[in-house]
């Protein structure tokens, strides 16, 4: 099923034209030894490729799909915002109204700026963060991605550590000579860091629940912990909430787990597939941003009225619906299937699952790190995913991304899932 004829024929002139064939550079399959279905469309919890296969769809576009594929209520939103133009250059009333409901429904963030990715969100609340403490440097943690700005790839997981990159050429020294990385979970990495050169750092900024390293959550009290040495040293502390933002709670991680940031970076769910990001926090920094005060960001595009009434209808639905509590409840009924037939036959599996986003690593856990998921079997991961995608099952082509639900994914669906994953393990071990 994988990469039919038409997928490779559109794959090979892809190449001609496009670095790789892609436009991300995880999309091109290299690491699990295959090549890139062309998706035609999408619809609930499927996908459907140019060839006519079918998959049930882990990915969900990255993350932004929390309600599925071609959702009514978004689609009729959208349809009815594009009658009307797709960009004017000028304010609308629903960047307005989306901007009312992040502020409602984040904890901390009392204003917000909108951008068009999530990577401009964290590049922006860095440079706020910067100029709001006078200060140059920053503190992040191993395998957590914040986009390709070039303070934040240094050892940042997800697409790099597919492709085996600890950083990237391009990067002059002098910048990522500013970013200080410590491994997440380590309280005693980020006390000694603080003590050397805290009176230098502008922003700590972590994902609250790693999602780019598969998927990692915090130990009892760490981001509570963050929070409290952050203000010791007076640096800002900053949750990328571009994944967990409307995936964990509908108040993101912050919410979850109680803890107050200064700034909050956020995406993918607010877009409902557009490219939208956004960056927010307390007044007193947020008041800095140009034209209001004297820190400067911008984008033509920015706050997309067809962008921004696809992140409100799909918000209204989240509000109206509260599927939080039954979407972990599939997540969790996922990942102990997959780890449960993969004991089976004996090899080594872990994993968790918060809210709407899960992972699973074919290794022994607890994975409380970057380094730890390293130690995946990236042979197994390449094999076991090759032969769910034949068997109509889309899991993210890495073993170092998170896995995501929608509110379209069925009972039905996860039980179809284990059943394709129990025979794909059984084809990678040579169980069959």
């Amino acid at each position: 099923m994988n990469s039919g004829t038409k997928s490779k024929q559109l794959y090979e002139r892809a190449r001609a034209k496009i670095p790789g064939g892609v436009n991300s550079p995880v999309r091109a399959f290299g690491s699990v030894g295959g090549q890139p279905f062309f998706t035609a469309s999408g619809e609930g919890a499927r996908l459907r490729d140019v060839d006519g296969a079918e998959y049930i769809d882990y990915v969900l576009s990255w993350g932004p799909l929390i309600l599925g594929h071609a959702h009514p209520l978004v689609n009729e939103a959208i349809e009815r915002s594009v009658r009307k133009g797709t960009h004017y250059g000028t304010p609308t009333p629903e960047e307005v109204e989306l901007a009312e409901r992040v502020v409602a429904l984040v904890p901390s963030i009392e204003m917000v700026r909108f951008v068009n990715s999530g990577t401009e969100a964290t590049m922006s609340a860095v440079r706020l963060a910067r100029a709001a403490t006078g200060r140059d440097l920053i503190l992040k943690f191993e395998g957590c991605y914040h986009g390709h700005g070039d303070s934040f790839l240094a050892k940042a997981g997800s697409g790099l550590a597919t492709l085996g990159l600890p950083t990237s050429p391009g990067v002059p020294k002098e910048i990522s000579g500013l970013t200080l990385t410590v491994p997440f979970n380590d309280r005693a990495a980020v006390e000694e860091t603080l003590a050397q050169r805290g009176d230098q750092i502008a922003a700590v900024i972590v994902e609250p629940v790693v999602g780019n390293s598969g998927l990692i959550v915090p130990d009892p009290g760490y981001l509570q912990f963050l929070r409290e040495e952050s203000r010791r040293v007076g640096a800002l502390l900053i949750f990328d909430e571009v994944m967990t933002g409307f995936r964990v709670a509908l108040g993101g991680a912050q919410e979850r787990y109680e803890v107050d940031p200064d700034l909050t970076a956020l995406g993918k769910v607010i877009g409902a597939g557009f490219p939208v990001g956004a960056y927010g926090g307390k007044r007193e920094y947020m008041s800095r941003v140009a034209p209001q005060g004297d820190v400067y960001q911008a984008g033509t595009l920015s706050g997309n009225p067809v962008a921004m009434a696809a992140g409100l209808a799909q918000l209204e639905v989240l509000e109206r619906e509260d599927p939080y509590a039954l979407l972990e409840q599939r997540a969790i009924r996922l990942v102990e299937g997959v780890i449960e037939r993969a004991r089976g036959r004996g090899i080594a599996a872990s994993g968790t699952a918060v809210g709407s986003m899960w992972g699973v690593y074919f290794c022994e856990g607890p994975v409380r790190n970057f380094q730890d998921a390293l130690r995946v079997d990236r042979d197994l991961f390449a094999a076991y995913h090759r032969y769910c995608l034949a068997g109509g099952v889309f899991f993210a082509p890495s073993p170092f991304e998170a896995g995501f639900l929608s509110t379209a994914h069925s009972d039905a669906d996860i039980d179809e899932t284990l059943r394709v994953v129990d025979e794909s393990l059984a084809e990678a071990t040579g169980q069959r």
